[in-house]
């Protein structure tokens, strides 16, 4: 039996997307196994599994009922967006195999124009969890190194760290990766990124056209997951961001960001 045995992937999806009859087929020329959260009654018979809840809990909860029914060693979350390339799972599993106090590794994702969309998550200096490398040339093949957490776009978690409920149910989508990441690492895990894998993802292109509630989850989610940022820096940086967007005529995010404040205030009271 190859890699892909050892190895549950979990795809979450509302029905939507173009991409995601092309994502399960990459996935199954993976060898791996399937469970696809379908929140929105999609017809499917590529999936071992289908677990429909019945309504869109968002990524968090939706994927970890997914989690919850593997019982393999490695989960692989896996965006609806997202085409792994051949080869893929054999490269981060083996990483795994090799590095047993690494909880996580996934590779370099590139966006349907050959860039890069992501090679793991970082913050930068306005206390922002970004993806490494966004926007630039696909590097050359390297050794494996160790990044900040990954993006759960496409990557591969050891099953054993992650726990009964891996991702924050609360923050339904957006910052969940970046969430889980803080606690494993504070947890002594450490994650790689391993060059060698590849995926495609064409969700980056969808950033412009983001509703009121995606921002007021993504500025709120922020405020929520960012311990040890500079707060000062957050704060310039979101009054600017509204500024801009007002400017702009941009008024799903103009409304979307204090919306987030006050998700962040009213979960933190809880």
């Amino acid at each position: 039996m190859g890699v892909g045995s050892k190895v549950t992937a979990v795809v979450p999806t509302l029905g939507r997307s173009p991409w995601l009859i092309p994502c399960l087929e990459a996935l199954r020329r993976e060898g791996v196994e399937i469970i696809v959260i379908d929140q929105g009654e999609t017809p499917l018979d590529l999936p071992d599994r289908v677990i429909r809840p019945g309504k869109n809990l968002g990524f968090a909860a939706g994927t970890n009922l997914g989690i919850a029914e593997s019982s393999r060693e490695y989960v692989a979350t896996v965006n609806d967006d997202a085409l792994v390339e051949p080869g893929w799972t054999a490269s981060l599993v083996e990483a795994l195999d090799r590095h047993p106090t690494v909880a996580a590794a996934q590779g370099i994702n590139l966006s349907m124009d050959g860039l890069v969309d992501g090679c793991g998550i970082e913050w930068n200096r306005w206390g922002q969890a970004v993806q490494a490398g966004h926007g630039k040339p696909a590097p050359a093949l390297s050794a494996p190194r160790e990044i900040w957490g990954v993006s759960a776009t496409a990557a591969i978690y050891r099953r054993a760290a992650l726990g009964n409920e891996p991702f924050d149910p609360r923050l339904i989508s957006y910052y969940e990766d970046v969430d889980l990441a803080g606690r494993l690492q504070a947890e002594g895990w450490s994650a790689l990124l391993v060059p060698a894998a590849r995926a495609r993802h064409a969700g980056s292109a969808t950033g412009g056209t983001m509703s009121r509630e995606r921002w007021r989850l993504v500025y709120g989610n922020r405020w929520l997951v960012a311990r040890g940022q500079p707060f000062w820096r957050m704060a310039v940086r979101d009054l600017l961001d509204l500024g801009r967007a007002l400017g702009s005529g941009d008024l799903s995010r103009a409304a979307g960001i204090p919306s987030g404040w006050l998700r962040a205030l009213r979960l933190r009271r809880q």
